[in-house]
């Protein structure tokens, strides 16, 4: 079953793999094209589980944050 994404999988000058989802900007690699499309998946539904998320961002703490 199709899902209409769409994938650009790019071979990196260092033989790893990269795969970008065109729709959500989300990109991942692996070192062959089938590790960077699980990863690329993985990390695809992680970004939209957190993108549905509706709770607050927490408050940075950091000190240079401080006003």
């Amino acid at each position: 079953m199709s899902t209409g994404r769409e994938i650009r999988l790019v071979e990196e000058d260092d033989g790893w793999w990269s795969a970008i989802d065109e729709d959500t900007g989300v990109a991942s690699q692996g070192a062959t094209r089938e590790e960077a499309l699980a990863n690329l998946d993985e990390a695809v539904a992680l970004t939209e589980d957190a993108r549905e998320d509706e709770s607050p961002s927490p408050e940075p703490d950091a000190p240079w944050f401080d006003a």
